[in-house]
């Protein structure tokens, strides 16, 4: 079996809307998918194959029972599956928050750091995303303006609209603006340290916790310099790449590719639907679909229209 049909493991939260549902195919039985796991092998919430033998079982049992050689030799330098892929609904604002790097995420969480994309799947009119600082500022300025609830006013917000891209390295602030649709590709992990939460109250009735002293030791407390040219990439760093297509059905009708050892693939479809072929089988999709390829050459892929994202670990 060369192609594996995902489903999400889903999260909700207090910021998520309900356009995952009703509009991106996400099966969901809580109050509101705010994300949608679509390629996780994380044990906070793990992908679910929906095809072949395996239908039924996690990605990370498929991995464990077939050998870490499906996943490719770029992953053998990685002790743990690299990447975990997200769908975000984000109906309100979340929190301000930072990602640490490796080392230090390694040593006090035992889990990877997180370095991530966005890709703004929607936007509306107004919809802007915090990315980094507006200048440099120092760790006490940092820290006093926490308590202050101030620290929005050093915050560099960022107008976005479908389409837009923002690379995320670890240490870098940010935070997603409300009524904002993103596609998330990052590291495999779920370390996320709050420094502001608008004052909110979560399902146990209290205020979400905040993480400030560890966010002091993490963030870059510098302006986000743009200097990454991924091209003809739309993302390239360490551990994914990212490769947008535009299809619209007439221009070309169909995509044909092959993956090799070196790597999987992962495919999100955003838009359209069609069918994806290998050699063992063809899979019908439409938006909101997620499917993990193996070693086995795509032979055809007719895509009826939309857009497909691709990522991959990098050398």
């Amino acid at each position: 079996m060369s192609i594996l049909k995902l489903k999400p493991s889903c999260k909700d939260y207090i910021w998520g809307g309900h356009r995952l549902a009703e509009e991106y195919n996400v099966l969901f039985e809580g109050r509101s998918p705010a994300e949608a796991w679509e390629l996780s092998c994380h044990p906070d919430g793990a992908s679910v194959i929906t095809n072949g033998k395996y239908a039924g079982r996690t990605l990370p049992d498929y991995i464990r029972q077939e050998g870490s050689w499906v996943l490719g030799t770029h992953c053998d330098r990685f002790e743990d599956f690299p990447i975990l892929i997200k769908f975000i609904d984000a109906r309100d604002n979340l929190s301000i928050q930072v990602h640490p790097d490796d080392r230090y995420a390694r040593q006090n969480e035992g889990q990877y750091g997180k370095t991530e994309m966005w890709y703004v799947m929607d936007a509306g009119k107004d919809a802007f995303l915090y990315y980094g600082f507006k200048r440099e500022i120092s760790r006490e300025e940092f820290a006093d303006r926490i308590m202050n609830d101030t620290l929005t006013e050093v915050l560099n917000a960022v107008p976005v609209q479908k389409g837009d891209v923002l690379f995320i390295e670890a240490g870098t602030i940010h935070a997603i603006g409300k009524d904002i649709l993103i596609a998330e590709i990052q590291q495999n992990s779920n370390v996320t340290y709050r420094v502001y939460d608008y004052g909110r109250i979560g399902k146990d009735g209290k205020k979400r916790d905040l993480h400030i002293e560890k966010a002091l030791a993490v963030t870059k407390r510098i302006p986000v310099v743009k200097d990454r040219n991924c091209y003809p990439h739309i993302a390239d760093c360490d551990y994914f790449t990212v490769d947008k297509l535009n299809l619209d059905g007439r221009v070309m009708q169909k995509l044909a590719g092959k993956v090799s050892e070196a790597s999987f693939a992962s495919i999100l479809i955003l838009e359209g639907e069609g069918t994806i072929s290998g050699r063992e089988e063809t899979l019908s999709y439409r938006k909101g679909d997620s499917f993990f390829l193996l070693f086995s050459s795509i032979q055809r892929g007719k895509f009826h229209t939309g857009l497909t994202s691709i990522s991959l670990p990098a050398a």
